[in-house]
């Protein structure tokens, strides 16, 4: 389950790389994150349905033929890589209660 959507920001939890798979990450996404950096979500790659993929405002890569999939597209980030920042949580919040009061 993703808890962010396209526009929100996101700090990454995770950038390790398993080390028998660095070879091969390397080569289809020449672009890295970096944990406690902060991004925008772009989009993401629903994998047909098989698992789904995040990409960033800040970090691009180039198209890559995917056989599982059947296509060309760019590489996504794990998802579970990323939490949403805590100050747009804060901000959801804030408007939550302003609407809330508009209603009484």
């Amino acid at each position: 389950m993703v808890n962010y959507d396209v526009g929100d920001t996101v700090y990454c939890v995770d950038d390790s790389i398993s080390p028998d798979k660095i070879q091969e990450i390397s080569q289809d996404m020449p672009n890295w994150v970096t944990r406690d950096k902060k991004y925008i979500v772009r989009g993401f790659n629903d994998n047909n349905d098989i698992v789904v993929g995040v990409l960033l405002e800040e970090v691009k890569n180039p198209l890559k033929y995917f056989k599982l999939v059947n296509r060309m597209q760019e590489p996504a980030f794990a998802t579970w890589r990323f939490k949403k920042s805590v100050s747009d949580v804060e901000e959801e919040s804030e408007q939550l209660v302003k609407e809330l009061l508009l209603t009484i």
